[in-house]
Protein backbone atom coordinates (compact mmCIF):
# COMPACT_ATOMS: atom_id res chain seq x y z
CA UNK A 1 0.00 0.00 0.00
CA UNK A 2 1.44 3.29 -0.99
CA UNK A 3 0.57 6.95 -2.16
CA UNK A 4 0.62 7.45 -5.46
CA UNK A 5 0.43 10.39 -8.52
CA UNK A 6 -1.25 10.13 -11.69
CA UNK A 7 -0.18 12.35 -14.94
CA UNK A 8 -0.92 12.55 -18.23
CA UNK A 9 -2.42 9.04 -18.22
CA UNK A 10 0.19 7.06 -15.87
CA UNK A 11 0.79 6.03 -12.81
CA UNK A 12 3.69 8.04 -11.18
CA UNK A 13 6.11 8.39 -7.36
CA UNK A 14 5.12 11.25 -5.60
CA UNK A 15 8.31 12.34 -5.39
CA UNK A 16 8.79 12.62 -9.30
CA UNK A 17 9.16 16.13 -10.67
CA UNK A 18 5.69 16.20 -12.66
CA UNK A 19 4.31 19.60 -12.96
CA UNK A 20 5.68 22.25 -15.52
CA UNK A 21 6.69 25.77 -15.35
CA UNK A 22 4.20 27.26 -17.10
CA UNK A 23 1.47 25.30 -16.09
CA UNK A 24 -1.52 27.57 -15.48
CA UNK A 25 -2.14 26.11 -12.03
CA UNK A 26 1.28 26.67 -11.25
CA UNK A 27 1.38 30.64 -11.92
CA UNK A 28 -2.13 31.85 -11.72
CA UNK A 29 -4.63 28.90 -9.64
CA UNK A 30 -5.91 28.76 -12.94
CA UNK A 31 -7.96 25.51 -12.27
CA UNK A 32 -10.26 23.29 -10.05
CA UNK A 33 -9.90 20.55 -7.90
CA UNK A 34 -12.01 17.82 -6.12
CA UNK A 35 -11.58 15.48 -2.77
CA UNK A 36 -13.03 11.97 -3.11
CA UNK A 37 -12.98 9.96 -0.06
CA UNK A 38 -12.50 5.63 -0.50
CA UNK A 39 -13.66 3.55 1.99
CA UNK A 40 -13.30 -0.41 1.77
CA UNK A 41 -11.38 0.47 -1.48
CA UNK A 42 -14.66 2.36 -2.87
CA UNK A 43 -15.16 5.70 -4.30
CA UNK A 44 -18.25 7.26 -2.12
CA UNK A 45 -20.28 9.60 -3.44
CA UNK A 46 -17.87 10.02 -6.50
CA UNK A 47 -20.62 11.26 -8.90
CA UNK A 48 -21.83 14.34 -6.51
CA UNK A 49 -17.51 15.07 -6.82
CA UNK A 50 -17.77 14.54 -10.29
CA UNK A 51 -20.91 16.93 -10.91
CA UNK A 52 -19.40 19.61 -9.22
CA UNK A 53 -15.94 19.34 -10.83
CA UNK A 54 -17.89 19.90 -14.17
CA UNK A 55 -19.80 22.62 -12.96
CA UNK A 56 -16.54 24.48 -12.06
CA UNK A 57 -15.12 23.77 -15.25
CA UNK A 58 -17.98 25.38 -16.99
CA UNK A 59 -17.53 28.58 -14.67
CA UNK A 60 -14.28 28.91 -15.57
CA UNK A 61 -14.69 28.53 -19.19
CA UNK A 62 -11.95 25.06 -19.16
CA UNK A 63 -13.21 22.93 -21.30
CA UNK A 64 -14.52 19.09 -20.06
CA UNK A 65 -12.28 17.03 -22.14
CA UNK A 66 -12.74 13.63 -19.94
CA UNK A 67 -16.05 11.51 -19.95
CA UNK A 68 -17.82 10.43 -16.29
CA UNK A 69 -16.62 6.90 -17.29
CA UNK A 70 -13.23 8.09 -17.65
CA UNK A 71 -13.06 10.12 -14.15
CA UNK A 72 -14.58 6.25 -12.77
CA UNK A 73 -11.60 4.40 -14.05
CA UNK A 74 -8.97 6.68 -13.37
CA UNK A 75 -10.12 7.00 -9.67
CA UNK A 76 -10.37 2.83 -9.61
CA UNK A 77 -6.74 2.61 -11.33
CA UNK A 78 -5.52 4.70 -8.34
CA UNK A 79 -7.06 2.31 -5.99
CA UNK A 80 -6.35 -0.30 -7.40
CA UNK A 81 -2.40 0.29 -8.38
CA UNK A 82 -1.80 1.64 -4.08
CA UNK A 83 -3.94 -0.89 -2.40
CA UNK A 84 -4.92 1.87 -0.56
CA UNK A 85 -8.67 0.83 1.00
CA UNK A 86 -9.12 3.79 2.96
CA UNK A 87 -8.02 7.28 1.37
CA UNK A 88 -8.63 10.12 -0.19
CA UNK A 89 -8.18 10.76 -3.94
CA UNK A 90 -7.00 14.37 -5.19
CA UNK A 91 -8.05 15.25 -8.67
CA UNK A 92 -6.76 18.81 -10.18
CA UNK A 93 -7.58 20.27 -13.44
CA UNK A 94 -6.33 23.35 -14.59
CA UNK A 95 -6.52 25.30 -17.87
CA UNK A 96 -3.05 23.80 -19.28
CA UNK A 97 0.31 24.82 -20.20
CA UNK A 98 1.35 27.83 -21.87
CA UNK A 99 3.74 30.87 -21.90
CA UNK A 100 2.48 33.10 -19.15
CA UNK A 101 -0.13 35.68 -19.97
CA UNK A 102 -3.40 36.59 -18.04
CA UNK A 103 -5.74 36.42 -20.38
CA UNK A 104 -6.79 32.83 -21.83
CA UNK A 105 -4.43 31.31 -24.27
CA UNK A 106 -5.78 29.45 -27.62
CA UNK A 107 -5.20 25.98 -28.22
CA UNK A 108 -4.07 24.65 -25.34
CA UNK A 109 -5.26 21.06 -23.51
CA UNK A 110 -6.26 21.08 -19.89
CA UNK A 111 -4.25 19.46 -18.05
CA UNK A 112 -5.77 16.26 -15.32
CA UNK A 113 -3.02 15.29 -12.18
CA UNK A 114 -4.34 13.04 -9.59
CA UNK A 115 -3.31 11.59 -5.97
CA UNK A 116 -4.04 9.28 -3.54
CA UNK A 117 -3.36 9.23 0.20
CA UNK A 118 -4.76 7.39 2.99
CA UNK A 119 -7.13 8.86 5.23
CA UNK A 120 -6.41 10.15 8.88
CA UNK A 121 -8.42 9.17 11.07
CA UNK A 122 -11.05 11.76 12.96
CA UNK A 123 -13.03 9.08 14.89
CA UNK A 124 -11.61 10.44 18.52
CA UNK A 125 -12.14 13.89 17.43
CA UNK A 126 -15.70 13.23 15.95
CA UNK A 127 -16.86 11.45 19.20
CA UNK A 128 -15.00 14.41 21.43
CA UNK A 129 -15.73 17.02 19.15
CA UNK A 130 -13.91 20.00 18.40
CA UNK A 131 -13.04 24.02 18.87
CA UNK A 132 -14.14 26.37 16.36
CA UNK A 133 -12.78 29.85 15.66
CA UNK A 134 -15.32 32.84 14.62
CA UNK A 135 -13.05 34.99 11.52
CA UNK A 136 -13.74 37.45 8.94
CA UNK A 137 -14.31 35.71 5.71
CA UNK A 138 -11.58 37.44 3.45
CA UNK A 139 -12.21 35.29 0.58
CA UNK A 140 -12.71 36.02 -2.87
CA UNK A 141 -16.48 36.45 -4.11
CA UNK A 142 -16.93 32.98 -6.02
CA UNK A 143 -16.55 30.98 -3.14
CA UNK A 144 -18.85 28.47 -5.21
CA UNK A 145 -16.15 27.49 -7.56
CA UNK A 146 -13.97 24.81 -6.02
CA UNK A 147 -10.93 26.23 -8.17
CA UNK A 148 -7.28 26.16 -6.77
CA UNK A 149 -7.48 30.08 -5.53
CA UNK A 150 -7.40 28.61 -1.56
CA UNK A 151 -4.93 31.56 -0.10
CA UNK A 152 -7.77 33.08 1.79
CA UNK A 153 -8.67 29.57 3.04
CA UNK A 154 -5.31 28.69 4.01
CA UNK A 155 -4.77 32.01 6.04
CA UNK A 156 -8.14 31.75 7.90
CA UNK A 157 -7.35 27.70 8.67
CA UNK A 158 -3.50 28.81 10.10
CA UNK A 159 -5.22 31.18 12.33
CA UNK A 160 -7.79 28.86 13.72
CA UNK A 161 -4.34 26.35 13.73
CA UNK A 162 -2.87 29.48 15.88
CA UNK A 163 -5.47 29.28 18.31
CA UNK A 164 -5.54 25.71 18.96
CA UNK A 165 -8.66 25.33 17.02
CA UNK A 166 -9.88 22.15 14.01
CA UNK A 167 -11.76 24.94 11.75
CA UNK A 168 -12.08 28.80 11.30
CA UNK A 169 -16.24 29.90 10.96
CA UNK A 170 -16.03 32.77 8.83
CA UNK A 171 -18.11 36.31 8.65
CA UNK A 172 -18.76 37.99 6.34
CA UNK A 173 -20.82 41.36 6.32
CA UNK A 174 -22.51 39.97 10.03
CA UNK A 175 -23.21 37.08 8.52
CA UNK A 176 -22.28 33.31 9.11
CA UNK A 177 -20.36 31.59 5.94
CA UNK A 178 -18.81 28.61 6.52
CA UNK A 179 -15.75 27.39 7.38
CA UNK A 180 -12.33 27.37 5.51
CA UNK A 181 -12.41 23.71 3.97
CA UNK A 182 -16.17 23.02 5.19
CA UNK A 183 -19.62 23.55 5.81
CA UNK A 184 -20.95 24.83 8.86
CA UNK A 185 -24.32 23.82 10.31
CA UNK A 186 -25.97 24.91 13.49
CA UNK A 187 -29.19 23.48 15.54
CA UNK A 188 -31.74 25.38 17.59
CA UNK A 189 -34.98 24.08 18.89
CA UNK A 190 -34.61 21.18 16.83
CA UNK A 191 -33.91 22.97 13.56
CA UNK A 192 -30.95 23.09 11.47
CA UNK A 193 -29.62 26.05 10.22
CA UNK A 194 -27.11 26.24 7.09
CA UNK A 195 -26.14 29.18 4.77
CA UNK A 196 -28.56 29.20 1.67
CA UNK A 197 -26.33 28.22 -1.41
CA UNK A 198 -25.09 30.95 -3.52
CA UNK A 199 -21.53 32.80 -4.02
CA UNK A 200 -19.93 33.17 -1.05
CA UNK A 201 -20.13 28.99 0.11
CA UNK A 202 -19.37 26.37 -1.93
CA UNK A 203 -22.07 23.53 -2.38
CA UNK A 204 -20.61 20.83 -0.53
CA UNK A 205 -21.37 17.07 -1.00
CA UNK A 206 -21.84 16.09 2.41
CA UNK A 207 -23.73 19.30 2.90
CA UNK A 208 -25.81 17.92 0.14
CA UNK A 209 -26.48 14.63 1.25
CA UNK A 210 -27.59 16.10 5.02
CA UNK A 211 -29.76 18.27 3.05
CA UNK A 212 -31.57 15.84 0.92
CA UNK A 213 -30.72 12.26 2.16
CA UNK A 214 -30.31 12.46 5.94
CA UNK A 215 -32.06 15.02 7.60
CA UNK A 216 -35.56 13.97 5.79
CA UNK A 217 -34.21 10.33 7.17
CA UNK A 218 -34.64 11.27 9.99
CA UNK A 219 -37.73 13.90 10.19
CA UNK A 220 -35.23 16.86 10.74
CA UNK A 221 -35.94 20.09 8.75
CA UNK A 222 -33.15 22.10 7.21
CA UNK A 223 -33.55 25.95 7.08
CA UNK A 224 -30.94 27.25 4.28
CA UNK A 225 -31.17 30.55 5.34
CA UNK A 226 -28.67 33.94 6.68
CA UNK A 227 -27.95 33.96 10.64
CA UNK A 228 -25.41 36.17 12.48
CA UNK A 229 -22.56 35.20 14.81
CA UNK A 230 -25.04 36.43 17.25
CA UNK A 231 -27.65 33.71 16.62
CA UNK A 232 -24.93 31.16 16.71
CA UNK A 233 -24.03 32.18 20.26
CA UNK A 234 -27.61 30.95 20.75
CA UNK A 235 -27.19 27.50 19.46
CA UNK A 236 -27.97 23.90 21.01
CA UNK A 237 -25.74 22.22 18.52
CA UNK A 238 -23.25 22.83 15.93
CA UNK A 239 -21.19 21.01 13.32
CA UNK A 240 -18.89 20.96 10.12
CA UNK A 241 -19.20 18.94 7.16
CA UNK A 242 -17.09 18.17 4.69
CA UNK A 243 -15.47 15.05 2.80
CA UNK A 244 -12.46 14.85 4.67
CA UNK A 245 -14.06 16.20 8.29
CA UNK A 246 -17.47 14.01 7.83
CA UNK A 247 -20.00 15.23 10.15
CA UNK A 248 -17.55 16.97 12.69
CA UNK A 249 -19.23 18.35 16.10
CA UNK A 250 -18.25 21.51 17.40
CA UNK A 251 -18.69 21.95 20.85
CA UNK A 252 -17.31 25.63 21.06
CA UNK A 253 -16.59 28.50 18.88
CA UNK A 254 -13.95 31.37 19.80
CA UNK A 255 -13.92 29.70 23.63
CA UNK A 256 -17.40 30.16 23.91
CA UNK A 257 -19.37 27.05 24.61
CA UNK A 258 -21.95 25.86 21.99
CA UNK A 259 -24.92 24.54 24.08
CA UNK A 260 -24.12 22.51 27.37
CA UNK A 261 -20.64 22.30 25.28
CA UNK A 262 -20.92 18.66 24.29
CA UNK A 263 -21.90 16.66 21.10
CA UNK A 264 -26.00 17.05 21.01
CA UNK A 265 -28.58 13.97 19.92
CA UNK A 266 -29.01 15.02 16.43
CA UNK A 267 -25.66 15.83 15.60
CA UNK A 268 -24.92 12.21 16.70
CA UNK A 269 -28.07 10.93 14.95
CA UNK A 270 -26.48 12.89 11.84
CA UNK A 271 -23.11 11.33 12.40
CA UNK A 272 -24.83 7.56 12.59
CA UNK A 273 -26.77 7.94 9.59
CA UNK A 274 -24.25 9.27 8.00
CA UNK A 275 -21.57 6.06 8.48
CA UNK A 276 -24.86 3.82 7.75
CA UNK A 277 -24.64 5.22 4.17
CA UNK A 278 -21.03 4.90 3.86
CA UNK A 279 -21.53 1.26 4.93
CA UNK A 280 -24.39 0.73 1.99
CA UNK A 281 -22.54 2.09 -0.57
CA UNK A 282 -19.09 1.33 0.57
CA UNK A 283 -19.16 -1.72 2.52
Amino acid sequence: MRSLGFVDGKIIDLSENAVPLEDRGHQFGDGIYEVTRVYNGKCFALDRHIERAYRSLRELKIPAVYTIEEFEEMHQLLISESGIQDGAIYLQITRGVAPRAHGFPENVVPRLTMSIRPSTSHSKLMEQGVKGLLIPDERWLRCDIKSLNLLGNILGKQRAKDAGCFEAVQIRDGIVTEGTSSNFFMIKDGLLWTHPVSNLILKGVTRSIIIEELAPALGLTVLEKSFSPEFVQKADEAFISGTTSEIMPIISLSSTLVGDGNVGPITRKLQQAYQSMIAKQCG
